[in-house]
């Protein structure tokens, strides 16, 4: 009874979620009432016997039922907090980062020096420029200053959404393969799923294939355009920041960025603590960069500027969704759903193409958050190959549908790119990428591990 109420409520939040525009209601707020709500139904509904009460309980002999539960709810709930204010506090300081970089218009070191004429050259740039970033600052980032980039150089609206497509793409793929560079290989690598090292020799070549196939495509698609160029795209707009305080902000913020799987290998301490590392030290540098300034230049370069344009929304949506996750995995639901996923798929690497495929529809967020539930490190250790394969299928099969990733919506929103449009335009292309760095994937672990 109580497992029917729990799924229900986290199906009706989910589907919340999902059609958040129809509905008129923040995906954030439904992400937030569905966990409390699945947490407090345990909470009122219990005692009830399942295995990880059950194996609970006999670390707490001579306990009454009643009481035994409540420490087992606070523990469990505990637990999960835990892991997921890693996540949550990791996501905060990369941002802020991020954040600090852009009010100092440090992008512009890329953007600025950008000047192809000619489709194909910048096809290519853009998506290796795509590709590359997302693996050092997050697919979503990334995507917001390609877009900006591609506004200040084609001028055609149609032209600049193919662009925007293989952005999507790229920055999807060049996520997958980094543990700071999509949010679910983020999780998967704080969760101790996979190791920084592993994960980047592993995937670096099927996500690169899996980003230049649809280039390629593309490319014999673009031979005859001719492109439409702003005649001042190379223009230097004047800013409260010099040339060079945005050099020294962006390449501060770049190595910052790198140093937190290095800090985490050398360590041991979780992420979190070197990514807070990180931000503390460009921070100060931020400060000593702009302490001959007066009050009123300083403001909009400070700290408290940067913070408030973080997408705070979005820290609260994974907080929801992923206390409505932990309850789900501590009334053993989701290891019910791997037992009969194993069972009637079996073959596991079918199981995660399939959630890969999954996530081009459904947030991919929820998607791996509950694939961590579903099967326990000590059956499937770290670095084991069903890790590997999902960070790559949920990373980027979400560019499949533009609705399917953080990158694809941020788009969306951009360059007000139709659902229909880019299924038709990039949709195939986005599916053929993702096969074919699957294949590579499977290929060069046979090969590696036969």
């Amino acid at each position: 009874m109580m497992e029917l109420l729990v799924i229900s409520c986290f199906v009706i939040g989910y589907l919340a979620i999902v059609f958040e525009h129809p509905i008129k209601i923040n995906k954030t707020a439904s992400a937030l009432v569905t966990g409390i709500i699945c947490w407090t139904i345990i909470a009122l509904i219990g005692p009830v016997s399942y295995t990880s009460f059950t194996d609970f309980q006999l670390l707490l002999p001579g306990v009454e039922e009643t009481e035994a539960y409540h420490h087992f709810l606070t523990h469990s709930l505990g637990h999960h907090v835990n892991e997921i204010a890693q996540i949550l506090f990791f996501l905060f300081g990369a941002m802020t980062i991020v954040e600090l970089v852009d009010v100092h218009g440090g992008f512009r070191v890329i953007t600025d020096r950008i000047k192809l004429k000619n489709p194909i050259p910048l096809l290519w740039l853009v998506a290796l420029l795509a590709f590359i970033l997302s693996a050092i600052l997050d697919n979503l980032t990334t995507t917001i200053v390609m877009i900006a980039l591609l506004r200040k150089i084609i001028s055609s609206v149609d032209q600049r959404k193919l662009f925007a497509g293989i952005v999507i793409i790229a920055a999807n793929a060049g996520g997958a393969w980094s543990p700071i560079g999509d949010v679910t290989t983020t999780m998967l690598w704080i969760g101790g799923q996979i190791s920084s090292v592993n994960i980047m020799k592993m995937l670096f070549i099927p996500s690169l294939v899996c980003a230049i196939v649809p280039v390629l495509i593309l490319s014999f698609r673009l031979k005859n355009m001719k492109l439409e160029l702003f005649k001042s795209s190379s223009e230097v707009q004047e800013g409260d920041a010099t040339n060079v305080e945005r050099s020294i902000m962006f390449y501060s913020g770049i190595l910052a960025l790198i140093f937190v799987p290095v800090f985490k290998t050398l360590t041991h301490l979780p992420p979190m603590m070197g990514m807070m590392l990180s931000l503390g030290i460009v921070w100060i540098i931020s400060e000593i960069v702009n302490n001959h300034k007066d009050e009123e230049l300083k403001k909009p370069l400070s700290v408290a500027h940067a913070l408030s344009k973080i997408d705070s929304s979005s820290i609260l949506f994974f907080l929801g969704i992923l206390l409505a996750i932990s309850a789900l995995q501590t009334i053993d639901v989701l290891a019910s759903f791997s037992a009969w996923m194993n069972v009637t798929v079996g073959n596991e690497d079918v199981i995660v193409f399939i959630i890969g495929l999954a996530s081009a529809v459904i947030d991919n967020v929820p998607l791996v958050a509950a694939s961590m539930g579903m099967y326990d490190l000590s059956q499937y250790p770290m670095d084991h190959k069903l890790w590997e394969f999902m960070a790559y299928c949920s990373g980027t099969g979400g560019s499949i549908l533009i609705i399917g990733s953080a990158a694809g919506v941020a788009a969306m929103g951009m360059e007000k790119i139709d659902f229909g449009w880019y299924l038709k335009k990039n949709g195939f292309l986005a599916f053929l990428g993702y096969l074919a760095g699957a294949i590579v994937y499977l290929v060069l672990y046979s090969l590696m591990y036969k």
